[in-house]
């Protein structure tokens, strides 16, 4: 097991100053997996063995682990995941684009359970990452307990249908700006960016504590050529390998306890959200009031207290 402790000054700091210590990782390090090494960190590690790991999956594609920063919080009851998917973040960046597909992605949790020896986990995956967590659910892996959609990507044609009555509800001039610009190719432009900011503050980050927070401004850097290959120029637009994306049909097959989140506004739209947390068995809908995608930014404390209610509820 490949793992780099974090000690001696650390351990000062963190007996000293209690929220650094719930930031910092206890663990962390490289698993190899196929095509490169992904970096994880673990806090929690007195659970190991004793209470299922939360793996924590990151948005994007080509997102990082800090967006999933609050998550941290549940270490005092679960050992608790965070890690950069190959090509992004603190992970490996090999040349090409083998690995920028749904299947690797998915393969890389299977590589992280059996590296850090998870017998059981609770998988959990914001937007993106909301995808890897459904792609992985649906295949009723061995030692799964639960399962947290949040802001998930399911169906990239009804993503792209919801968010359109978004845009219908923009300022007449926002609206007409996007829809040009997309439908002549020019959405590397000034003025497509300024319009894709006007949706973003109404459907992204809703609260300026979300837009100011350090989980979003500061860490490793994504991967912008990753995201624009396999979904697009904007979240609203996908003309990537993602275009005809859909896991709604294999949603049944989930059979543990399943969490769907999304936000009041969010990019992944709440009565979406509400229909495909319809198609798994007994599965809870948390919509977090006055949100936007960055559901945990725009409300952290609402989304983590419903998270660890639900666990306690879901995982005996």
């Amino acid at each position: 097991m490949r793992r780099l402790l974090i000690t001696g000054l650390l351990t000062l700091l963190a007996f000293t100053n209690p929220s650094f210590a719930h930031q910092d990782p206890e663990i962390a390090g490289y698993i190899e997996v196929y095509g490169g090494r992904i970096w994880y960190r673990l806090n929690g590690s007195e659970h190991l063995g004793k209470k299922p790991a939360i793996i924590m999956m990151h948005g994007g594609p080509g997102g990082t682990h800090r967006s999933n920063m609050p998550y941290v919080a549940l270490a005092d009851e679960y050992p608790v995941i965070l890690y950069d998917q190959l090509g992004t973040g603190n992970s490996d960046r090999p040349e090409g684009r083998d690995g920028w597909t749904v299947e690797h992605f998915v393969g890389e949790i299977d590589q992280i359970r059996a590296e850090l020896g998870l017998q059981e986990v609770i998988i959990a995956g914001h937007s993106w990452g909301g995808t890897l967590a459904a792609e992985y659910a649906v295949r009723r892996p061995e030692g799964l307990k639960a399962a947290i959609l949040s802001s998930p990507l399911i169906s990239t044609h009804q993503w792209l249908a919801d968010n359109q009555i978004w845009i219908d509800q923009l300022p007449k001039d926002v609206a007409a700006t996007i829809r040009h610009h997309e439908a002549n190719g020019t959405t590397n432009t000034e003025e497509y960016r300024a319009a894709e900011a006007e949706f973003y503050k109404r459907h992204m980050c809703r609260t300026e504590g979300c837009r100011q927070s350090r989980y979003r401004t500061d860490g490793p850097k994504g991967n912008k050529a990753m995201y624009e290959y396999m979904w697009g120029p904007s979240e609203f637009f996908a003309p990537g390998t993602l275009k005809d994306y859909d896991v709604s049909e294999r949603l049944p097959n989930i059979n543990v306890p399943t969490q769907m989140i999304c936000g009041e506004f969010d990019e992944a739209a709440p009565k979406s959200c509400k229909k495909y947390a319809g198609m798994i068995e007994g599965a809870q809908t948390l919509i977090v009031p006055n949100a936007g995608h960055a559901t945990m930014g725009d409300n952290e404390e609402l989304y983590i207290t419903s998270v660890r209610a639900f666990l306690r509820n879901a995982v005996k």
